[in-house]
């Protein structure tokens, strides 16, 4: 079966937010998905539905993984469920971990479940940092360049601040 090279975003806002995604870094290879690098963590402010919560602590991390996209969305979220995340909450409710699949390979793909790439990764900054921190050079399968797009948006939206490295 071949191994694709993809990016997961992780986020958290509540408990203890670096120890949440320290974790996400360890559990996942026991699910058949290997982490090849992690950026640094950045603080952001929440967007969506519901704004009044804490900041949200965000990395990227690179994988390798032989899973189809569907094994791999489970994975992530079986990671987010043994960090205590309720599913049953209104969306962009707080959480204790936030594991998106952002990219896949060159694949592009939709499906009840899942979208890839992930549909907001090239409009928030939280998700274009950390990416563009492991691989300046990152593109998505249609030849966005996601430099380009975090360039593109307004400096004096979405803050994301740069903080320690995640290890």
């Amino acid at each position: 079966m071949p191994r694709r090279t993809g990016y997961l975003g992780l986020g958290s806002n509540l408990g203890d937010p670096a120890a949440h995604l320290r974790a996400a870094v360890e559990l996942l290879p026991e699910r058949g998905v290997e982490v090849e690098a992690v950026s640094s963590t950045y603080l952001t402010e929440p967007v969506g539905e519901i704004l009044d919560q804490p900041d949200f602590l965000n990395a990227a991390v690179r994988i390798r993984t032989a899973l189809e996209p569907e094994e791999l969305l489970d994975a992530c979220k079986a990671v987010e469920a043994e960090r205590g995340r309720q599913f049953d909450l209104p969306r962009h409710s707080p959480r204790p971990l936030d594991v998106d699949l952002l990219l896949l390979g060159e694949l592009e793909l939709e499906t009840d479940r899942l979208t890839l790439p992930h549909p907001q990764v090239r409009n928030r900054r939280f998700v274009l940092a950390p990416l563009l921190e492991l691989d300046p050079g990152l593109t998505l399968p249609d030849g966005t360049v996601l430099a380009d797009a975090l360039a593109a948006l307004p400096e004096d939206e979405q803050r994301a601040e740069r903080r320690a490295p995640l290890a």
